[in-house]
Formats: structure tokens, C-alpha cells, sequence
């Protein structure tokens, strides 16, 4: 095996996680709250010793969406080193943020760090009393030698505080160099603070002091590629109220980011990206930074005027006054679009006034939902938002619900839903159900691997107006078409429309060929909001609206796919090698696995998992968050998805909702044909076979076959079997039992995220332990990109899994299950070939080299 070579990421870690010091796409944000000196609600708490409260200060800095904590305990009068252990000890075990240690006492500096596992940051050192062997510089260097810590150096020498962008250079130049030179320091491990002061003064002096900072970050990194900086980011609007303070601190903090700054040291929730600061108060704010004067113009003056008598809470004053301000109908409407629940009850009392209960629904806040559908179809609001709309509309009907007579309460009309027999997923089928019903339906949602006997059941229980099936598998596909021709057959087809989504399906499938085998009306919700359209269209037909019909059957433009056609001929089955096939036997070297058969792997810590997160497909596929006009990516992470991740990652670790484990191996096997025969890994004899699977050929192409990628029998008698890995990964079920109760408490944002990140983190494990397998074969590459690599399938050792297109047949998995006996980590195969908990899947490893990606049918 080739010898890696080990690329250094500068970072530091927690107990729990490590965080890089480098972000790709925005700032390294240090908490500032949990600092004596700087957040009276934590100093206030540290001097009570209210240690839960301190806890939770720091948590909730987590959830806001730093990756650091700065811990500073310092107060004059207090003991620091009893402080910071009562705190660093708490925050250890607490947060899974890692620590940066803010003291000017070497002695609580070593307190914290010997508390605190995994890699902390010092803040700070500085040259004030030089670099002797009694200066506090060399005193803190020493901890962070013993200690291994990053450390952060402030541009402080012994003529004081740099002002100028050429004196902080010099001092900063002084620093890398002594850190790095007599104590070795990696560059990447040294952050410069170029420090910034209060252009709020009016004092001439001190006019320039935010330009310097900027010219100083962006000299030093050219300078200095590999170091990183860091600013606190609120000194430069000291003095200033909390309103003018958030937009100068924002303005000023993004053109820092821009020259190169890597971290600041922020009240994270009071950052505002800058599309949302009013346009002059961002200009002005940026004449400000930039020390813009005329004779005729003061941006410190105009500035001071546009915030005259304004604060953040008179700002949120503001905007409750505009809501106060509009007629209760709009006002209901408005918090429905805005999901804002806050003030929500007093409103429908007043509401209450002026008409009934069923009026406001139905007028008002419908009213208000029809505006989020709106929203939603043009791009304009994100599916986490529209589901706290959902939350809060939900709440609405709930207060009303007691004011309203039975017969009010039945609603426009009644929708059963149901997963399909053999289908365990149910997130898009409960997106429908919330969507729905919060548009004044009821909604009768029997859950998931539903018999059409029991659908049709509930159906005429509740006196349906329309059946929902759901189903994510293509084997749900063919399970609906059964349950219509039920219907049919119990002459059902007539009385109940019927609404069909899921993955698998499309809309020429069931609009064309189930259509033309139901004899009633079936059509395609290809979403929650389309499928709500589709009960409009029902039940105003149903109410005989002139003119109401079912939306038309669209025209076909896609061919049909194979097996959707009736009376297709079965072509006969070729078994001729493709061109992978090895053109000299022996020629692809076979690894050999550390060991054969198969183990059982638990307690997989959650931020190894997290490691291997693709948050694109978190965010955009499973939260539903869009990029366009009104957001780019890079803002969506900053502002809605990292937050939100790391927040859940937390409550993950806290609650104990992982349970992640893996059961794999190695077996040896050959190839006959298009089967694969795999044999006892004991034995290993080629006459021991202890299961085989049948892999389709493509006819067309390459006419690729699995298969094909191992030995065949005459090979294997000469040069001995080939191997194949299979795996099986889950999240466990703890986190099904999460998700059911978010979605029974009506926390329907909380359930969309919980159910999408417990989805990623599954193919997460699953990703980290392919990486882990082609490791064990001997088949990493040096120097490789892991993202790029996965992305391009760039690598050798391909992960396949059964019902995809090389190969679709799910039957197949009941042979992996089989031989891997998943029951050892709780997870297990339904008759409907489904793996129990739904955070499972299961996979393949070919070693091949040309194994790659196609498509069989």
C-alpha cells in the first residue's frame, strides 16, 4: 500500500466536535456572551453562581449559531480560578462547542485548560510587556506549548495598542514569526487579532481607526497566507444605541470578511446580513468604516439622526405597531404569513367579536394560508417557513375550536391519507396532511404500510371525500395500481377521487396508465400544495360550482417505461461478458480484507457521523430551502442552515437520539454469468456457496452486468476467489420516536428538520463507512479530495445498493440480510423487503476499478 500523506487542517475541538479554523463560506464566529466582562446576563449568573444559567447562555450561543465560545471569567474581587473551574467544567460536558479561554491570568488560563478535553484556543497574548522570561507572554506561551492549544495574539507591543495599518503589521509580523519560530506554533495555528476601536467618538484621531483595521487584515494575509484573523467586531460601534450598534457592527464585520478576516468574536443573533439593512443606513454605515468626509457631510452626524430615539426593541415595536395597525382581518392573515404567534390570541378574541369562529377561519386566516401557498409556488418562501406558518395557523383553529358549533368542525372535506402497503415512508404523505389540513380539510391520516382494505375502511368510516396514497419505493408504484383495480372490483372507483405522490411516481404514469385502468378519477399531486389544489378541484365538483372540474389530463410526453406497457414479451437473458470483463485472467489484482465474515461496530460517536454530512443535501433536498433572487447559498448557510444544523446536532447529543451502528463484512465469491455466487468465508471453498444474486445486463451500451466486475469460476480455481463487502448502517429508532412525537405536537418545521437531517446522517454513515472499507482494501488514493472525489465518483471501490439502477432488484437484499443478520445492531427486513427503523440503508462494495455507476434497465 502507498504511504498517505497527511494534509494539516488547523482546528480545535471539543469533547464533542471539531471545528476547522478555516470556513469556506463564512466567518469562524466566536460567542461573545459568555464573557464576564462583556454579557451582564453572564456575569450577573457567574456572580450568583448560577452555574445552569451560565450553561445555558452558552447553549443557547450554540444555537444561534457560533462555532466557538470566548470563556471569561475575570471580575475583580472574585477568586478566577474557582470561576473558571465551576464553568469550564460545566461547559465540558454541556456544549459541543469547542472553548476559547479569554483571561489575563496565566493561573485561570491553566484552570480552564485542564477541564476542558479536547483542543481549546488562548485568548490572548501580546507583547505589552515584552517577550521575556517573566512577561505574561512568555508565562501564557509556556501553558500553550504544554497544552497544544491554537492561540489568538492581539497587536499589542510596548509602545501600546497599533493604531496604524503599518504599525499592526509590524507587530503582527513580530508575533507569527516568534510563534512559529521559537515556540512552533504552526502558522495556521496563530490568529492575529489587528484589533479595531470606536469610530463613534467624533474625535479626529480615532475617524480612520476601522480603515486601518482593513488595510491591516488584508497586508497581513497577504503576507501570512496560512494565519488566521479575528476582530472584536462590537468595539467599533461602542458608545452608539443596540439598534445603531447591529447595523454599524454588521456593515463593518461583512467588509472585514471581505478584506480576509477569517473569525470575529460576535453576538452571533445581532449579525443581519446586509440585504436586509434599510439602504441608507447601510451606505451611511459604510461611509463611517471607510471615513467618507466632506465639508458638507459627517456620516457619524447623519448616522446619529437616522438612529435618534431608535432601538433594536423599539424597532420590533415598529413593526408590531404596523400589525396592531391593520384591520383584524389583515392582521390574522398577515400572522399566518409571517408565523408569528406572539399577541395571536388576543387577536382572535377581538376577531371574535365581529364574527364567528368558522367566518374567521374560513375568511381570515385561510386567507392568510392561501398567501403562503402563493409564496411557496413562486420560490418566495422557503418549506421551513411554511410550516411555521402551519404551526401557527394550527394554534389559530385550536383556540377558535371551542367557540365553534359541531357541525362547524367538520370542515370543507375529508381526505384519508395513507403510505401504501410495504412503504415505511411517511415525510412526504405528513407534509400533505399538514398542508391540508391547515387549510381547513380534515385530514384522516392512517400512517404508513396500509393495506388497501384498511385505507378503504377509513375511507368510508369517516365518509371520505377523496382517498391520498403515498409512496416513496418503485415497488409502491405497482402496490398503488393494485389498490385501484380493488376499487374498481368493489365498485368503489366512482365515490372516491383518488390523489396519488411519491418519489417514484410521475405524472404520466398515473395520469396516462393509471388512468387508463382506474375507472374513476386518479390524478398526480407532485406536492403538498398541488395535492391541496386537487381536494379544491374535488370538492367543488363535488358541490356542482359551475364549471368545477378535475384538472385535465396533461399530454403525454415521456415513453413508457419498461414494464408499464401490458403484454410486453420478456426478451431472453444474455450472459456474454462485457468489456470490463478481464481480458487477461489474473489481470485486476484482488485486495485482501482484514478479515472475513462479518462484524458488529456500535457506539459510533455523532460527530465522526456529522463529519461526513452533505449539507447541500440537507439543506436544499431534505429542508427544502431554495436559493434565487432573494437568497443565495452562501447566505442560506449562514443564515438558515448551519444555525439550524448545528442546533439539531446538539439536541441530537443531548437527547440521545442517535443510536448509530454498523454491521459489515468481507466474503469471498465469483462470477457465473450474470449471478454473482458468494462462498462460506471459512471454507472458501468454491464449492460452498452460501447464497447467489442474479445482477441484469444492459442491452444497450457497454451492456454493463455487476457481475462482470469479479472473477469468474475458471479464474478463481486458478488465482483463488474474489471479494465483495456488504454493509448494512442505521441511525437506530430513536429518532422515528422523535420525529412521530414533533409531528403529533404540531411542531411541524421541527419535524421536517429532524426527519431530513436523521435521513442525511444515515447515508452520512454510510458514506464514512465506504470511506472506511476501501481503506481496509487498500484502495485509497494519496492526495485525494474526498468531496471532489465522492462527487465525480473519482475513486476505486464504488458503493451500490440494491434497488438502484445497476442493480433495481430489491428482492436481493433479503440475501444481504441474510448474511449480515442486522437484528445484532435492532434493524430488520420487513416481507416487503423494507429495512425497520427507516434510518437504514444498506449497500455493496465492488473493488473493481472500472465499477462505476450505470443504469441496467
Amino acid at each position: 500500500m502507498a504511504a498517505r500523506t497527511l494534509e494539516y487542517e488547523p482546528s480545535v475541538a471539543s469533547l464533542y466536535a471539531d471545528v476547522q479554523l478555516s470556513q469556506d463560506t463564512t466567518y469562524l464566529a466566536i460567542g461573545e456572551r459568555t464573557n464576564a466582562n462583556g454579557s451582564r446576563a453572564f456575569r450577573d449568573a457567574m456572580l450568583a453562581e448560577n452555574w445552569d444559567e451560565c450553561v445555558d447562555i452558552a447553549k443557547a450561543q450554540a444555537r444561534e449559531g457560533a462555532h466557538l465560545l470566548d470563556l471569561c471569567i475575570d471580575y475583580v474581587g472574585r477568586d478566577g480560578v474557582a470561576d473558571m473551574i465551576a464553568v469550564s467544567s460545566r461547559l465540558a460536558t454541556a456544549v459541543t462547542l469547542p472553548i476559547v479561554l479569554d483571561s489575563t491570568e496565566p493561573a485561570v488560563l491553566k484552570a480552564g485548560l485542564e477541564h476542558l478535553p479536547g483542543r481549546a484556543v488562548i485568548n490572548s497574548v501580546n507583547f505589552e510587556d515584552g517577550d521575556g522570561p517573566t512577561s505574561r507572554y512568555h508565562r501564557v506561551m509556556e501553558l500553550v506549548r504544554e497544552h497544544g492549544t491554537a492561540v489568538i495574539a492581539l497587536c499589542i507591543d510596548e509602545e501600546g495598542q497599533a493604531r496604524t495599518a503599518e504599525w499592526k503589521v509590524r507587530v503582527a509580523s513580530r508575533l507569527i514569526d516568534d510563534l512559529t519560530g521559537r515556540w512552533g506554533l504552526g502558522v495556521g495555528d496563530v490568529i492575529v487579532d489587528c484589533l479595531t476601536f470606536p469610530i463613534t467618538t467624533g474625535q479626529e484621531e480615532t475617524r480612520g481607526d476601522a480603515v486601518e483595521t482593513l488595510k491591516a487584515i488584508s497586508e497581513v494575509k497577504a503576507r501570512y497566507p496560512g494565519v488566521h484573523t479575528t476582530l472584536g467586531v462590537s468595539n467599533v460601534s461602542f458608545g452608539l444605541n443596540p439598534a445603531a450598534r447591529q447595523v454599524l457592527n454588521s456593515v463593518f464585520l461583512h467588509e472585514a470578511v471581505e478584506a480576509g478576516l477569517d473569525s470575529a468574536i460576535v453576538n452571533q443573533s445581532k449579525i443581519v446580513p446586509l440585504a436586509k439593512i434599510p439602504d441608507e443606513q447601510r451606505v451611511v454605515a459604510l461611509d463611517l468604516v471607510y471615513n467618507r468626509r466632506t465639508e458638507s457631510y459627517d456620516p457619524l452626524q447623519r448616522f446619529l439622526e437616522l438612529f435618534e430615539g431608535v432601538t433594536t426593541r423599539s424597532s420590533a415595536t415598529t413593526r408590531a405597531a404596523e400589525l396592531a395597525a391593520l384591520p383584524i382581518a389583515e392582521r390574522l392573515a398577515r400572522r399566518i404569513v409571517d408565523g408569528e404567534s406572539k399577541g395571536l390570541g388576543a387577536d382572535l378574541e377581538e376577531a371574535l367579536t365581529i364574527k364567528p369562529a368558522l367566518a374567521i377561519i374560513n375568511e381570515d386566516l385561510l386567507a392568510g394560508m392561501k398567501t403562503v401557498g402563493e409564496l411557496f409556488g413562486s420560490g418566495q418562501m422557503q418549506l421551513p417557513f411554511v410550516l411555521q406558518s402551519a404551526e401557527v395557523m394550527k394554534q389559530a383553529v385550536a383556540y377558535l375550536e371551542p367557540h365553534m358549533e359541531k357541525a362547524d368542525a367538520a370542515g370543507k372535506g375529508t381526505l384519508v391519507l395513507a403510505t401504501v402497503k410495504g412503504d415505511v415512508h411517511d415525510i412526504g404523505k405528513n407534509l400533505v396532511d399538514i398542508i391540508v389540513s391547515n387549510n381547513g380539510y380534515t385530514v384522516v391520516n392512517i400512517g404508513i404500510k396500509q393495506p388497501v382494505s384498511a385505507i378503504i375502511e377509513a375511507a368510508e368510516e369517516h365518509h371520505a371525500d377523496a382517498i391520498g396514497m403515498s409512496g416513496l419505493l418503485v415497488k409502491s408504484t405497482v402496490v398503488m395500481k393494485e389498490n385501484l383495480l380493488e376499487l374498481n372490483d368493489r365498485g368503489l372507483a366512482s365515490k372516491y377521487p383518488v390523489l396519488l405522490g411519491g418519489a417514484a411516481l410521475t405524472r404520466s404514469y398515473v395520469e396516462h396508465d393509471l388512468n387508463a385502468v382506474f375507472q374513476g378519477e386518479v390524478r398526480y399531486a407532485r406536492d403538498a400544495f398541488e395535492g391541496l389544489r386537487l381536494m379544491d378541484a374535488v370538492m367543488a365538483v363535488k358541490r356542482g360550482v359551475p364549471g368545477a372540474e378535475l384538472p385535465a389530463i396533461r399530454e403525454r410526453r415521456v415513453k413508457k417505461l419498461p414494464g408499464q406497457g401490458e403484454g410486453e414479451t420478456p426478451r431472453p437473458i444474455d450472459t456474454t461478458p462485457s468489456d470490463v470483463a478481464r481480458a487477461v485472467p489474473g489481470g485486476v489484482d484482488v485486495p485482501t480484507p482484514p478479515f472475513w465474515g462479518s462484524r458488529v461496530v456500535k457506539g459510533l460517536p455523532l460527530a465522526d457521523v456529522a463529519a461526513w454530512l452533505d449539507e447541500r443535501a440537507t439543506f436544499l433536498g431534505q429542508w427544502g430551502l431554495k436559493t434565487g433572487e432573494n437568497a443565495t447559498y452562501e447566505q442560506l448557510l449562514e443564515t438558515e442552515g448551519r444555525p439550524r444544523l448545528r442546533m439539531w446536532l446538539e439536541r441530537i447529543r443531548t437527547e440521545q437520539i442517535a443510536e448509530f451502528a454498523v454491521v459489515y463484512g468481507y466474503w469471498p465469491c465469483y462470477s457465473d454469468g450474470n449471478t454473482l455466487v458468494v462462498l462460506d468465508p471459512v471454507t472458501q471453498s468454491l464449492d460452498d456457496e452460501v447464497g447467489r444474486i442474479d445482477y441484469p445486463r444492459q442491452r444497450r451500451d457497454r451492456r454493463l452486468c455487476v457481475a462482470d466486475f469479479f472473477r469468474n469460476r475458471q479464474e478463481a480455481e486458478q488465482y483463488g476467489p474474489d471479494v465483495i463487502e456488504f454493509q448494512l448502517v442505521t441511525m437506530g429508532a430513536a429518532v422515528s420516536r422523535a420525529t412521530a412525537e414533533l409531528f403529533a405536537a404540531n411542531a411541524y418545521r421541527e419535524y421536517l428538520e429532524l426527519h431530513g437531517v436523521s435521513v442525511q446522517l444515515t447515508e452520512a454513515l454510510a458514506e464514512m463507512w465506504h470511506d472506511r472499507v476501501r481503506h481496509e482494501l487498500g484502495l485509497i488514493q494519496v492526495s485525494t479530495d474526498t468531496e471532489e472525489m465522492i462527487r465525480d465518483q473519482a475513486y476505486r471501490g464504488s458503493r451500490y445498493s440494491f434497488g438502484y439502477p445497476a442493480c433495481p432488484n430489491l428482492e436481493d437484499r433479503a440475501t444481504l440480510v441474510r448474511l449480515l443478520d442486522p437484528s445484532r445492531i435492532g434493524v430488520e427486513l420487513s416481507e416487503e423487503l423494507q429495512l425497520h427503523p427507516e434510518q437504514s440503508t444498506d449497500a455493496f462494495v465492488v473493488h473493481h476499478p472500472e465499477a462505476k455507476y450505470f443504469n441496467a434497465s
